[in-house]
């Protein structure tokens, strides 16, 4: 058996020529591989993800997303990569590309406007993930130390949202990856108000306990930060900027529990794959 897959740039920059945004991994499947298998693929395609997904008789996409190391609940730039497949290489040109998950609930794609292939933004309906503050004194001080930053204030949902002063401090930081991975969290998103023109927050994304040292763009921290910055702010509109070293942007919207995160693909590759034969 063949195997299609597809290297796609997720949540790519607006105002930057190149490569930018969170490239993953897509295998389209008809039926689906074991989890070891999926395990096994994702760790040879060494990218923070790769998604499968399998159309099932009702039209809807069932897909799960895996890194190098383990399986997610969700991930965001990856089912923004896997609509873009389904849509350009698929065909499938419906308006709204409807997805189910293993614990996330339903999903949806929708596509916002388009001007031909990679210029489609596409629209992620997710559901929100406010996270409760937590005033501990240990705790900031552990992460104070693991940053190398001052923390202003901490959230805690399925990640651990801890802002720090400003976007210069949130740029300049350069995590201790062994402290961070002591933290009993999944993963550890630091944000600060952006200075820069045309965006409301900054972030960035730390999971060394899943085997990734910073995610490039992280559609699933969306979740919690866009209801973090909506209550700061007073606005329901936001528009947020990853600056990793590649850097992604995304155009998002609170809408009572659920988010709504936009952005564009970039189709870098396309390729076959075959497992390895077992009966050899």
């Amino acid at each position: 058996m063949r195997y299609s897959v597809y290297k796609i740039d997720a949540f790519i920059r607006q105002s930057v020529n190149g490569f930018s945004g969170n490239p993953a991994a897509i295998v389209p499947l008809e039926e689906w591989l074991n989890e070891e298998q999926m395990q096994a693929i994702a760790a040879e395609n060494n990218l923070s993800e790769t998604a499968f997904f399998v159309k099932n008789s009702d039209g809807i996409y069932h897909i799960r997303w895996f890194t190098p190391t383990t399986e997610v609940d969700l991930c965001g730039h990856a089912t923004l990569a896997a609509a873009w497949v389904i849509r350009n290489e698929l065909q499938d040109l419906r308006e709204i590309i409807p997805f189910s998950t293993q614990e996330a609930g339903n999903l949806t794609v929708r596509a916002l406007r388009s001007n031909g292939g990679d210029n489609t933004v596409l629209q992620l309906d997710f559901p929100a993930r406010p996270g409760e503050m937590i005033n501990n004194p240990l705790l900031q001080q552990q992460l104070e130390q693991a940053l190398g930053q001052k923390v202003v204030a901490i959230c805690n949902a399925r990640d651990m949202l801890v802002e720090l002063e400003s976007e210069q401090a949130l740029r300049n930081c350069r995590p201790n990856q062994a402290l961070l991975s002591q933290l009993e969290t999944f993963a550890v998103m630091v944000t600060a108000r952006s200075d820069s023109e045309g965006y409301d927050f900054v972030s960035r994304f730390f999971a060394p306990r899943q085997g990734l040292d910073e995610d490039p763009v992280t559609g699933s921290s969306f979740c919690t930060l866009t209801p973090y910055w909506s209550e700061k702010l007073g606005k329901t509109q936001l528009n947020g900027w990853q600056c990793s070293a590649r850097g992604g942007d995304a155009m998002l919207q609170l809408e009572h529990d659920r988010v709504l995160i936009a952005g564009r693909c970039f189709a870098y590759m396309k390729g076959e794959f075959c497992l390895p034969d077992e009966t050899a």
